[in-house]
C-alpha cells in the first residue's frame, strides 16, 4: 500500500542488485539543495576483515552491551 511520509518521519531506501558490492549513500535533500555523503567498497575483504576485529576484540569480555567506540 502507498502511502505518503509524515512530515516527521525519515524516508529509508534500500537496494541490492547485481555485482555492486557496497554503495552506501546519506542524502540530506531539502528544497533546491542536496547535501550528500558517499561510500563505495569494492571487496567483500573490507567486510570481512572488520569483522575478524570485531570478534577478536569480543572473545573474553564480559557479557555487557558493546558499541563501536569500545572497539576502537
Amino acid at each position: 500500500k502507498d502511502q505518503l511520509r509524515l512530515k516527521k518521519e525519515i524516508g529509508i531506501h534500500s537496494v541490492r542488485g547485481g555485482s555492486i558490492i557496497g554503495e552506501y549513500d546519506v542524502i540530506f535533500a531539502g528544497q533546491d539543495e542536496v547535501l550528500q555523503f558517499s561510500h563505495k567498497a569494492y571487496s567483500r575483504s573490507l567486510f570481512a576483515l572488520g569483522s575478524l576485529k570485531a570478534a577478536a576484540f569480543i572473545v573474553g569480555q564480559k557479557p555487557g552491551l558493546y558499541h563501536m567506540d569500545n572497539l576502537f
